[in-house]
């Protein structure tokens, strides 16, 4: 049987597309382009510049890839963030707060965001979790600002 000679993830996979009723002849002979699709939004080389300010009013440039969130930006350019939930929406130390006219470009915030930003320390209109929001075109040119505390209820 053609399974025998397959790698053992491979062989898994096939066995698990066999119980879904695709044969592995049909595996074999149907090349599948989702994966290559997947990886290249995945790993977008856009690049997007804009300035994080922390809350003593220090301000640093950062260049990230679109798609990342702001907190990884913070903290791959050693920029000072809380983030002790590890992102999983479960606190608010990684509260930023957003130019009026970026705030706007923003997606729509989430009932469980709005929950943890009623904890946030300097509560703003335009205040956002640096873990719900992902880098995009409309962050070039613009300043991020870091609030000079946060709440830590963890």
């Amino acid at each position: 049987m053609m399974m025998r000679a397959m790698a053992p993830r491979a062989l898994r996979w096939a066995a698990s597309a066999q119980r879904s009723g695709v044969t592995t002849s049909r595996l074999m002979t149907r090349p599948s382009v989702a994966p290559i699709a997947t990886s290249w939004r995945a790993f977008s080389t856009e690049k997007v510049t804009f300035t994080f300010i922390d809350g003593e009013g220090v301000p640093t440039e950062v260049t990230a890839e679109e798609g990342q969130t702001l907190n990884d930006v913070a903290h791959d350019n050693d920029i000072e963030l809380e983030c002790a939930c590890g992102g999983e929406l479960a606190c608010s130390t990684c509260h930023l707060i957003f130019e009026q006219e970026v705030f706007d470009k923003l997606p729509e915030i989430s009932e469980e965001e709005e929950d943890m930003l009623d904890l946030a320390w300097g509560l703003t209109d335009t205040s956002r979790l640096g873990c719900q929001i992902k880098v995009s075109k409309d962050l070039e040119g613009t300043t991020v600002r870091i609030p000079d505390e946060s709440n830590n209820l963890m």
